[in-house]
């Protein structure tokens, strides 16, 4: 998916993209600053606003996010908290926040989800902030395969700082800005219900996902006429190899020790925009490896190469019959025309799950096969 991060922005809203821009050329190039006020002024015609989700590259951190089939997957009590910062070098960069939690009932075969998250464009003051609540029932097909089917019910507000706004008329063209002339309220806000739904279909090693959210395609305008939220969608698919098992500690308190690796893709498409999310994890208990490119080579949009980022990620994993402790840094090293300058993408995950049923019989991730991306 194309990131310009997530927001085309029209009418007044226009003017975020066009700040944006003009940061972009700026720390390249001054001397083009004028071609980019045509563009500002092309921008302004309908009155109408458009976006795109926040992404993750670790996907599987936040998986609550990325499809309510996961709701209670762990089988255990599980809550988990992910922070990205996209282009950290430039005024206009993306700051996303997320945190989750859920819940599996072992005697219903359901699992609960909660999800909040927040997005924020700091160059503009355009803030989005959602609550998800989400149900996933959990079937055994066989003893081989399991299906979970879920369901997801979001709010959404969303708000815009006006005062942040620069005008095309306001840059000079040695760069400087005057103060602007024109007069506006100072914010704007629109709420809106938003649903979900996802499947998930795993075995021992291996994991099948497809969701869609904005099933209602809300109307996500803060200004002039209706905008609804294209639907987004998503594939996910994975395979873990398992090696030759090594041990972690001592005597009573030996354990098993993972080492495996698992190829992993996902492909997802909003509107116009897609993306192909492609790579591997290497476990070797307790590290974690990860490398992963972000692109589609082959397509262009509007005439811009779509090959985004190389992900590079490091994480510790802590595994027993009752508790799961994750965490992750990643960073996304930036292959588009925004190059090293725009200071690429720093993105941190932790999840922590443990066991809070019967204490005289094993957890259900024991005695039935848990989703093998846990």
């Amino acid at each position: 998916m194309y990131n310009y991060k997530y927001h085309c922005i029209r009418s007044y809203l226009s003017k975020m993209l066009f700040l944006c821009l003009h940061t972009l050329v700026a720390k390249i190039n001054p001397m083009v600053i004028n071609k980019w006020r045509l563009l500002f002024f092309i921008f302004l015609i309908p009155a109408i606003t458009k976006a795109q989700d926040p992404q993750f590259s670790q996907f599987y951190s936040n998986p609550l996010y990325l499809n309510p089939a996961f709701a209670g997957a762990a089988q255990l009590t599980r809550v988990g908290a992910n922070y990205r910062n996209q282009w950290p070098s430039l005024d206009a960069n993306f700051i996303s926040y997320s945190a989750w939690g859920d819940h599996f009932f072992d005697e219903k075969n359901s699992g609960i989800g909660l999800y909040v998250g927040r997005d924020q464009a700091t160059v503009s003051g355009l803030n989005s902030t959602t609550v998800a609540a989400q149900y996933a029932y959990q079937l055994s097909l066989s003893e081989l395969y399991t299906m979970r089917a879920g369901f997801q019910a979001g709010y959404t507000l969303r708000s815009v700082d006006f005062s942040k706004f620069i005008f095309g008329d306001q840059i000079n063209p040695d760069g400087t800005i005057d103060p602007t002339g024109e007069t506006f309220d100072t914010g704007a806000v629109n709420n809106f219900f938003d649903l979900g739904a996802g499947v998930l279909l795993y075995s021992e090693r291996a994991w099948l996902g497809f969701s869609a959210f904005h099933l209602n395609q809300p109307n996500q305008s803060l200004i002039g006429e209706a905008s609804p939220l294209p639907r987004k969608y998503s594939a996910h698919i994975g395979y873990k190899f398992y090696f030759s098992e090594g041990t972690i500690g001592e005597g009573l308190f030996s354990r098993p020790q993972e080492r495996s690796i698992a190829p992993t893709a996902q492909y997802k498409f909003q509107g116009k925009f897609d993306q192909l999310d492609l790579g591997v994890y290497i476990t070797y208990e307790p590290i974690i490896f990860g490398l992963w490119y972000r692109g589609l080579p082959l397509k262009s949009v509007d005439g811009i190469g779509n090959n985004e980022a190389i992900v590079f990620l490091v994480g510790l994993s802590k595994k027993t019959k009752k508790e799961i402790l994750n965490i992750g840094y990643s960073f996304d090293l930036t292959l588009s025309n925004l190059g090293a300058q725009s200071g690429g993408a720093h993105e941190f995950s932790i999840s922590y799950a443990w066991f809070t049923g019967d204490p005289r019989k094993p957890p259900k991730n024991v005695r039935m096969i848990p989703c093998p991306n846990f």
